[in-house]
Order: structure tokens, then C-alpha cells, then sequence
């Protein structure tokens, strides 16, 4: 078992907790549109294949390029929200949460019912600890997805950040219906549970991911977090164990114990706002 230096990092998946995903290094700036070297008669790169290479360029972390491609795409295509909404997600990636809301409301002015640009917008708005910000965007989209597991686990995670951990525990059973075993679904139901102080449900809805085949890291320290709000030291110190070197058990034994001692209020903004502030921008 891999052991992780440092504390694990408590993120949404949107999510939820566990633990801090290595960081990328991007590859050197090219621009692939560069016409040197080229015959001057050569075809000119098509908005959809602009469009390819910029998603490539995405995923494969050199997020430089990508912005650039994407920026170029939307010159080509003004009336497009599909370049927008793409940079939000690059640039909500990057972690720059005001330049992608800058680019998704671009996107919602072209197409005001674009599910991406409003998800987007959405998960920007998570981020920077404005739940009220994001019922809006949610609630629009909705309307044309209702049966969404994602928009519906969304939906949850923005109802947990204003303390309505009941209508957020409905949205991810409502999303379960669609998608049965979903994983982040039921770690973010266990987490809401946690968080209601209904810590036996949590720990019976996680407990069998967690130690079923294929479970993750940040599968055992959502469940170590949650033994650790109810108190019980020691089933949380076992699990934390398996991933993490000991002097991070020892950090995150004590970061539980003080959630413990804070309102049911204070403690789910203390869990949500360091979740939403360390979680890197989910692809759209």
C-alpha cells in the first residue's frame, strides 16, 4: 500500500474527501496552428479539428495550448458557446475560478440553456463558497435534465453548503435511482449523513466501498473522516493508516477531533469551504 506524505486533502468530487491529486506538468508550449515550414497552400485547420487538437491538448495537462486553441476556435465561431465553455472548464481546471465564470456567462449570453455553461458556472461558484450563486444555474438546468445523476449530485453538494443536508441526501437517492452504485454519488450521501450527525447510516452506505474491491484512497479517508466525527479514534486511525505515513494520521486524527468540538453548522462549512477551495476543476 502506497503511503502519502502530508495530509490527505479534503475535496469534493465534485466530491468529497481524499487525497490531493498529483500535480501535472505541462508539456512546452507549441502551437500547433504555426503555419512555418509549411507550403503556403497548405488547408487551413477546420473549427472542429481546432476544436480536437485543444481537447487533446486539455488532457494531456498542457493547459497553455488548450486556452489558446480554444480562444482561437471562438474567434472563428463568435456565435458558438461550445469554445467558451471549454476554456471555463480549462481555466476552472487551472484553478482560475473568476476568469471561468467570466467565460461561462459569455457561453449562457450566446445560449442561455447550454447544460455545460451552466454546470460550469455552477461548480465555479462552489468554489468559491457561493452556494446562493449556484442554486440559479442548477435550477435552469434541471429543468432540462431532471434525471441527470450528475446535475442531480451537484445539486446535492450545493444544498450541503447552505446546511440542508436533508434535501441534499434526497438529491443524491433521487441521482442512485438513475445511476445504481455510483461511487461519487454514495460517497457524497455518506458524507451528508456524516455531516446530519447520522453517522451509522454514513458509515453502513461507505463502509462496503470502501473496503470492497477497487476501493480508492479517497474512498478510505471519506470513512476515516467520518469515524472520526463520530469519535471513534481508533477505527479512524486504521484506516488512515493504509494511506497515509504517520505523522498525517497524527494531523488529520486531530483536525477530526476539532471538527468535533465545533456547531453542526460551523463544521459543515469548516468540511465544505477547505473541499470546494482545494478541488481542481472537474472536466465538463
Amino acid at each position: 500500500m502506497r503511503r502519502f506524505g502530508g495530509a490527505a486533502v479534503l475535496c469534493l468530487s465534485v466530491s468529497l474527501i481524499g487525497l490531493s491529486a498529483c500535480e501535472q506538468v505541462p508539456t512546452p508550449y507549441s502551437d500547433p496552428l504555426a503555419t512555418s515550414g509549411r507550403d503556403g497552400n497548405a488547408p487551413k485547420i477546420s473549427f472542429d479539428g481546432i476544436m480536437h487538437i485543444a481537447d487533446a491538448s486539455r488532457q494531456a495537462g498542457d493547459f497553455g495550448n488548450a486556452i489558446s486553441l480554444y480562444r482561437h476556435a471562438a474567434e472563428l465561431q463568435p456565435a458558438n458557446p461550445a469554445p467558451l465553455v471549454a476554456l471555463g472548464a480549462t481555466l476552472l481546471e487551472m484553478g482560475k475560478v473568476d476568469e471561468a465564470i467570466v467565460n461561462y456567462n459569455a457561453a449562457l449570453k450566446l445560449a442561455p440553456k447550454d447544460g455545460g455553461a451552466l454546470r460550469g458556472l455552477a461548480k465555479a461558484y462552489l468554489k468559491t463558497g457561493r452556494p446562493d450563486l449556484a442554486g440559479n444555474p442548477l435550477a435552469v438546468a434541471y429543468l432540462d435534465t431532471p434525471d441527470d445523476p450528475k446535475l442531480l449530485l451537484l445539486i446535492g453538494v450545493a444544498d450541503d453548503f447552505i446546511g440542508q443536508h436533508v434535501e441534499a441526501q434526497g438529491r443524491y437517492r433521487q441521482g442512485l435511482q438513475f445511476a445504481p452504485g455510483d461511487r461519487a454519488l454514495l460517497l457524497d450521501l455518506s458524507l451528508s449523513l456524516a455531516l446530519s450527525e447520522k453517522f451509522e447510516e454514513a458509515i453502513a452506505t461507505l463502509r462496503p466501498i470502501a473496503f470492497g474491491a477497487g476501493a480508492t484512497a479517497q474512498d478510505r479517508q471519506t470513512l476515516a473522516l467520518i469515524y472520526g466525527l463520530k469519535g471513534d479514534q481508533r477505527a479512524a486511525r486504521e484506516l488512515a493508516k493504509m494511506d497515509l505515513d504517520a505523522a498525517s494520521v497524527d494531523h488529520n486524527l486531530a483536525f477530526y477531533e476539532s471538527l468535533r468540538h465545533l456547531s453542526p453548522n460551523a463544521r459543515s462549512r469548516a468540511i465544505l469551504s477547505a473541499s470546494a477551495a482545494s478541488q481542481p476543476g472537474s472536466q465538463s
